[in-house]
């Protein structure tokens, strides 16, 4: 089997209070792929259980090392999910709210890419 891409979306999110890179990187996650339906995964590739589309997610964010992995793919419904986290984003000094529980006054900014392959049977 080989792969083909099927679908790439981008998103961005933002964690303005909290300090939590896995929030932005989950939010960058779901606004990726809030506007889209993919009927093309039964009517042209022909997959005929939506876990059967391999989904590849890429995230840009401060303190990647910080990231929590299955929240963020816990934003997708369906698929064969991997995640790849790198460092990136942006830190933005925003304003520090005590009843908040703000550890400091950084909004995290994070970017995403979401990949929707199609394993499809090697061509000759």
């Amino acid at each position: 089997m080989s792969r083909k891409r099927f679908v790439i979306e981008m998103g961005m999110g933002v964690d303005q209070h909290g300090q939590e890179p896995t929030v932005a990187a989950a939010r960058a996650v779901r606004n990726a792929i809030a506007h889209n339906a993919l009927p093309g995964i039964w009517e042209v590739a022909g997959l005929s259980d939506p876990n059967q589309m391999i989904v590849d997610v890429q995230v840009a964010v401060p303190y990647p090392d910080q990231v929590r992995e299955a929240e963020v793919l816990a934003v997708l419904p369906f698929g064969r999910k991997t995640l790849k986290v790198e460092a990136g984003g942006m830190v933005v000094q925003g304003r520090a709210i005590a009843s908040l529980n703000d550890k400091n006054d950084e909004m995290l900014v994070a970017v995403a890419s979401v990949t929707v392959w199609i394993e499809t049977p090697e061509e000759r």
